[in-house]
């Protein structure tokens, strides 16, 4: 029976135990019921970092796949761009392919029609290229040997002791578009 009494003893021990600091609470007001509201708060503080990373994810994702689009785009651009890059030069020919249907449509055997026609398409050609930048290469025999605008394709004695290590001949003329070298010329050099 010890053992019983001992039981319930400290059953009532507890419930006083809760029920003074149950009073306690009701007594201090307000203060209580802001310590409760705080512990009910931490799960909602542990929502808060949670929603960040969930903002955080959808601004990267929304961020990859703007970039991901720019890319595209990009490419898109680079590809058209190759496709018509050539498309300028070829409207500004398109007049000179009609001047040589004309001129093979044209019966004329007049040997010196033909020349003074083709003359003139030449030139109407020379200075449409010029338009877009493209210049002749002025290579002269007797001129010095430059790696960076002359392509030797043999070696020949040198007609003459100044023409040694000189470019004696031109087979095929050289073309500069800008600044860059379109085509070497093509030269025959003197040992």
């Amino acid at each position: 029976m010890n053992d019983q009494n001992k039981t319930s003893k400290k059953k009532v021990d507890e419930q006083n135990t809760t029920a003074e600091s149950c009073s306690e609470d009701y007594a201090n007001g307000p203060e209580t019921q802001s310590k409760l509201d705080d512990d009910n708060a931490e799960p909602e503080q542990i929502s808060e970092p949670e929603e960040e990373v969930v903002d955080y994810q959808e601004k990267y994702l929304r961020l990859y796949a703007e970039f991901d689009n720019f890319r595209k785009r990009t490419m898109r651009e680079r590809v058209d761009l190759i496709r018509t890059a050539s498309q300028d030069v070829i409207v500004t020919m398109l007049p000179l392919l009609d001047d040589f249907a004309r001129a093979k449509e044209n019966g004329n055997d007049d040997i010196q029609a033909i020349k003074e026609g083709m003359a003139l398409i030449h030139t109407k050609l020379e200075s449409t290229l010029s338009s877009k930048g493209l210049k002749l290469m002025e290579v002269k025999s007797g001129d010095d040997f430059n790696v960076d605008f002359h392509e030797a394709i043999t070696n020949i004695p040198a007609p003459s002791p100044k023409l040694k290590g000189k470019v004696v001949d031109v087979v095929e003329n050289g073309y500069i578009l800008g600044d860059k070298v379109l085509r070497y010329a093509k030269v025959v050099i003197g040992q």
